[in-house]
């Protein structure tokens, strides 16, 4: 699927007279993309997908407050991840790191 700038390109393209080929060469696309693309006539939209909430979220500002706590030492994430384990987190420790 192309970018909305490379679909306005093509339709400016075609406009101003360029072959499909010459377009095609200039934008480094296949010939059949450029067709699909000046025979939809409509620009294609896109929309965003909803983000996910994470998992962690709930334990954030515990776990803000720990790391601060602890602060100018180090805590390793495998004693965090324990911590968090106790209070019901049930991902995993490659969310954490």
């Amino acid at each position: 699927m192309l970018t909305l700038e490379q679909a306005v390109t093509i339709q400016i393209l075609h406009q101003q007279g360029q072959s499909i080929k010459a377009i095609s060469r200039e934008l480094g696309i296949s010939r059949n993309t450029v067709r699909k693309y000046l025979r939809s006539q409509v620009t294609p939209k896109y929309q965003r997908t909803q983000s996910k909430v994470s998992i962690l979220e709930p334990y954030k500002p515990y776990l803000i407050k720990r790391v601060n706590a602890a602060d100018p030492e180090w805590i390793p994430a495998a004693v965090l991840y324990q911590e968090i384990l106790q209070k019901g987190y049930t991902g995993k420790i490659r969310t954490l790191q």
